[in-house]
């Protein structure tokens, strides 16, 4: 059982103290003869009163978040994007110009994920090229042929759900 704040113990060094913080490893312990300590949770001492632990030390939340954070940080597995409703379940159809050629048909969620591995890996690209020891002018460079290849796959906007998961590319001045 984890120790809540307000738990009072006796320790087999310290003393009498009361429990007045709890992180995941550790208790805070302020002991009336020793002032504050910290003591490992699965050290031993004798609980005097035990209080329940009213408050999930490390929640589950902030847990997922940190996870999510560190995937999106240092791979390109990306967020779940959302494809508009209007194409859901839908069927992208390639027809070539010779009709003796057959068809070519796909289900349009996947060519939206295509697209959208696409977009994330130019988005790695470019966080490893700011971050590289390029001098400035190349940086510049290369960032302008990105612009160009987001402004190349604005077509796809129509597909994605959200306006704010879309491409952007360079806008004119005028």
């Amino acid at each position: 059982m984890i120790l809540g704040i307000g738990s009072r113990i006796k320790h087999p060094t310290y003393g009498m103290g009361v429990v007045t913080n709890v992180t995941s490893k550790m208790y805070w312990v302020t002991f009336i003869d020793n002032g504050l300590e910290t003591i490992d949770i699965d050290e031993e001492f004798e609980i005097i009163e035990g209080v329940e632990d009213e408050v999930d030390t490390i929640s589950f939340y902030e847990v997922e978040k940190t996870l999510k954070d560190l995937l999106k940080r240092y791979s390109d597995i990306s967020e779940v994007i959302p494809i508009g409703d209007k194409w859901k379940g839908g069927t992208l159809v390639m027809r070539p110009g010779d009709s003796n050629l057959a068809d070519k048909e796909m289900p349009i969620d996947t060519f939206f994920h295509k697209i959208v591995m696409v977009r994330d890996r130019i988005r790695v690209m470019e966080q490893k090229i700011n971050s590289s020891n390029l001098d400035e002018q190349e940086k510049i460079d290369l960032q302008q042929y990105i612009t160009r290849m987001y402004g190349s796959l604005t077509t796809f906007n129509v597909l994605f759900k959200n306006k704010s998961q879309q491409f952007v590319g360079s806008r004119s001045k005028g």
